[in-house]
């Protein structure tokens, strides 16, 4: 277990094939192995913030083709590799060795054997869609809202106000689409927020999708960047809006333009919780394929 080096991914670069090695096999639970190859296509759940969900397909060895159940992030420290919701650390933390594991079927192949991975396509191209329609529903709300700040705070990547950084509490993205949930509580009100901003829920709504048409259908390119290609790479997400070019932390997959996008629109629903409320928008994404 010491000798694993980090996964190499390539679905940054929107690969949905290739060819690997099995570097180990390890017992998990039910009956199923997790296999870790040298580098794969396949992008995992991240265990800290676990907003896309893994891509789905299949390893394809000289027994035949073995579904894969689940590609979870995993890390090495001590000879010990910590699985999933077991990794007690974020990916990228010091003296550790980070890898994807594919969930198979026992008894899957076995070390040294070469496969094919291959990802679902379809699957894979509707998470990306959402993804990026996350990325900027959550740029639009910063910038619908950048009148409702009474002090200076942290800006995002268009220079907006960063609403969504300060307030976000969970982020899921769903097949051409995503939901994400923001608390705006004491905290976010002593940061400068005026929660008044939101009493008129329908006009902000209707101010983010203003902002979100003037984007769709546009010619910019989207792209992940990274220097390091192993999983515990930095990578961000980069976007050519009409206003410019944007630029944010993500390790998750995207569409290659914004021309790819026909529609995108929020709907957005407020609720009471104990000592604030809940903003829940809801992002949905319209592809032009």
């Amino acid at each position: 277990m010491t000798d694993l080096a980090p996964t190499v991914v390539t679905y940054p670069d929107g690969d949905l094939t290739g060819t690997a090695t099995v570097v180990d096999v390890v017992p998990l639970a039910g009956g199923r192995v997790g296999v870790v190859l040298d580098r794969t296509p396949f992008h995992p759940v991240d265990t800290a913030w676990p907003d896309q969900p893994a891509d789905a397909g299949t390893l394809r060895t000289a027994g035949g083709d073995l579904p894969v159940l689940a590609v979870l992030t995993a890390g090495v420290h001590d000879g010990e590799l910590h699985v999933g919701p077991d990794l007690p650390v974020r990916t990228g933390t010091d003296g550790w060795t980070f890898v994807v594991v594919h969930v198979v079927e026992a008894p899957g192949p076995a070390a040294g054997d070469t496969v094919e991975a291959a990802v679902d396509a379809r699957l894979r191209r509707a998470l990306s869609a959402g993804h990026t329609g996350c990325h900027l529903a959550s740029l639009a709300l910063d910038a619908a809202l950048s009148d409702a700040w009474t002090k200076t705070v942290v800006t995002d990547a268009a220079g907006h106000p960063a609403f969504d950084a300060l307030a976000i509490q969970s982020s899921r993205i769903t097949e051409n689409g995503s939901t994400d949930v923001y608390r705006i509580g004491k905290s976010l009100r002593k940061k400068g927020f005026d929660p008044a901003a939101l009493a008129d829920l329908a006009d902000v709504e209707a101010r983010v999708n203003d902002v979100l048409r003037g984007w769709a259908g546009t010619p910019g390119t989207v792209g992940v960047h990274r220097d390091d290609p192993t999983l515990a790479g930095r990578r961000s997400w980069r976007c050519e809006l009409p206003e410019g070019v944007v630029e944010l932390p993500c390790g998750g997959t995207h569409l290659t333009s914004l021309s790819e996008i026909a529609e995108i629109r929020v709907a957005l629903a407020a609720a009471e919780v104990p000592g604030g409320h809940e903003l829940t928008m809801t992002t949905t994404v319209r592809r032009s394929d």
